[in-house]
């Protein structure tokens, strides 16, 4: 039970802010927890933070629903088409987190150049095609732990949107579509995770929650490049407390 509560903890705060909350769960999972499945486990979680996300965005799904706007559900279906053909693959072969560290180091330099975008006024911005399969490819390669999920999307819609409040917001709902597909596949190849994990997935929900609303508050106060440069900061010491441990 301690380890549901952990893992699921870990899940609602790190989905969110561009510090792998797949390889921290995995991690945790692994060497603390003594799991046989740590990465399974970590993206079984994120149907936690699924759920909040849709609860949180449930008027933007509405619009979506509802194709009142088409825009961004165009957007979601070519980021998510490229994500799932990219990710799936990349999941049948990834079988280790030896690369958490380095791809944390690479999460928290991108953040760096993000932060760049937003405080120079010359900025080339791609078309709304480009941006949705830019963005929906690096989302693919987060499913390797240690690749930040919100990080690299944040990242890559840098280069298409100046909104930040809309870059999170979109960021957030890229993660639902991918979400529901790698949940969906792994229920039906080890149902038997449900039992297992149940607590840490109502867990992640609820703070997850609770995160998106602390995240939302926090970005209205502060620079976007100052956001962003913070983060990079994190992620860059948490890959060197890695490599040093």
């Amino acid at each position: 039970m301690l380890s549901q509560i952990v893992l699921g903890v870990v899940q609602g705060i790190f989905e969110w802010i561009p510090v792998s909350s797949e390889g921290l769960v995995a991690l945790l999972s692994k060497f603390f927890f003594q799991s046989s499945r740590p990465l399974q486990m970590a993206l079984f979680l994120h149907l936690g933070t699924l759920f909040a996300a849709l609860i949180y965005f449930r008027k933007d799904w509405k619009e979506i629903i509802l194709l009142k706007d088409k825009k961004t559900l165009k957007f979601l279906i070519i980021s998510t088409l490229i994500s799932l053909l990219i990710g799936f693959p990349l999941y049948k072969f990834v079988n280790s987190i030896t690369l958490g560290a380095s791809l944390l180091l690479l999460t928290g330099l991108g953040l760096f150049a993000t932060s760049y975008f937003h405080k120079s006024k010359k900025r080339n911005s791609l078309s709304e095609n480009s941006l949705a399969l830019f963005s929906g490819l690096l989302q693919g390669f987060s499913v390797i732990p240690g690749l930040s999920r919100s990080g690299v999307t944040i990242f890559g819609l840098s280069f298409g949107r100046e909104n930040p409040k809309e870059i999170l917001k979109l960021s957030y709902l890229m993660s639902v579509p991918v979400g529901i597909a790698s949940s969906l596949y792994l229920i039906l190849e080890d149902g038997g995770i449900i039992l297992d994990a149940w607590l840490g997935l109502l867990i992640s929900f609820a703070v997850g929650i609770f995160a998106l609303k602390l995240i939302f508050k926090f970005i209205k106060r502060v620079n976007f490049s100052k956001f962003t440069f913070l983060f990079g900061v994190i992620c860059v010491l948490g890959a060197l407390i890695s490599f040093l441990s």
